[in-house]
């Protein structure tokens, strides 16, 4: 796995060598030292976006209140939990188990459903993205701004993560992995998976549970992950007005959808570093005749990243020196 892992970072690392062999490096240089104190504005963007996206996962907590004392709890943990997506290649997975220990440790959220709430989470997102990419889409084929080559791989691409997204969805909302398991549960072998058997079930049950006794939770959820897209394309919009370069609205969102897409298919790579930037590159050079704007777009978006990781890992080194004080909350012990 590890030797795995490595092949992979070198894929990326591959890539972005291709990218800047592409581009003037002086050129970006240049154009990264014109967003001056607009970095505010896109760290600005990027704050509300994040703060939004840690109300949708408190949402999914059903034991807890929906409350500002809350909604900084889940903010805070999110904090850490990110920085450890974005470092550790794992497909952003690396930092949900820490999230589900400190809501344990800190707050008494109970491993079971602080693990449910991260499914359910990270389905809402997902669903969320496929409606913001059906979106960029529909602008890509009304606009022609882009080659037909790219539509095509665009489509093919939204469509294998649409499918992959709905079946996703259907195994938690209709306990298919309790089926499967009752299945095995009538065979020889259930016997010796009776506990792992029993767990399954019950997670199920949690998960449809928030999807049939909490559709208030689960609408508004859904429709703040949304926003929390949005904010993505506007954070585009901006970049590129303070590079000297506006762009329509339109074209911002299909730049972010885009580059979604690509983060979402090369959740392999580290960061999907290289893979990220050639997608800026391609699209950005597409739409506005410049492909090194694209990389300068990526760069500005990738110093974002490194101070919201070097910001999460400050408050999880601040988090590790409090003690777990909060009672169990949902009983379920684990």
């Amino acid at each position: 796995m590890r030797h795995l892992k490595a092949f992979y970072l070198l894929i990326g690392v591959a890539l972005l060598a291709a990218v800047i062999a592409e581009i003037d490096v002086a050129e970006v240089g240049a154009q990264i030292s014109r967003v001056g104190y607009g970095f505010l504005v896109i760290l600005g963007i990027y704050f509300v976006a994040f703060a939004i996206d840690s109300v949708t996962w408190q949402m999914t907590i059903r034991s807890v209140p929906l409350n500002g004392l809350w909604a900084y709890r889940a903010w805070v943990l999110r904090m850490v939990g990110e920085a450890f997506n974005n470092v550790i290649p794992a497909g952003s997975m690396g930092g949900e188990p820490v999230k589900a220990v400190m809501l344990k440790k800190h707050y008494g959220i109970g491993y079971r459903e602080g693990t449910a709430s991260l499914i359910l989470a990270r389905t809402i997102n997902l669903i969320a993205l496929v409606i913001f990419l059906v979106g960029g889409f529909v602008l890509m084929i009304g606009g022609g701004s882009l080659p037909g080559a790219y539509e095509i791989v665009a489509g093919v691409g939204l469509l294998v993560l649409g499918l992959a997204v709905a079946l996703f969805f259907v195994v938690q909302r209709f306990g298919v992995t309790s089926l499967t398991g009752a299945w095995i549960g009538r065979w020889p072998i259930g016997a010796r998976v009776k506990d792992v058997l029993h767990h399954i079930r019950e997670m199920d049950d949690r998960l449809v549970h928030f999807y049939t006794g909490a559709r208030g939770r689960f609408a508004g959820a859904l429709l703040l992950a949304f926003v929390n897209w949005l904010l993505g394309a506007v954070e585009i919009y901006y970049t590129l007005l303070f590079l000297d370069h506006p762009i329509s609205w339109a074209d911002a969102w299909i730049i972010e959808a885009v580059a979604q897409l690509v983060r979402t298919g090369t959740f392999f790579i580290p960061a999907s570093i290289g893979a990220q930037e050639g997608a800026f590159l391609l699209v950005c050079g597409a739409i506005t005749g410049l492909p090194s704007l694209g990389v300068s777009v990526s760069v500005v978006r990738r110093l974002r990243e490194v101070i919201w990781i070097v910001w999460g890992f400050a408050l999880g080194s601040m988090l590790s020196m409090k003690p777990g004080l909060v009672p169990e909350r949902d009983g379920d012990g684990q």
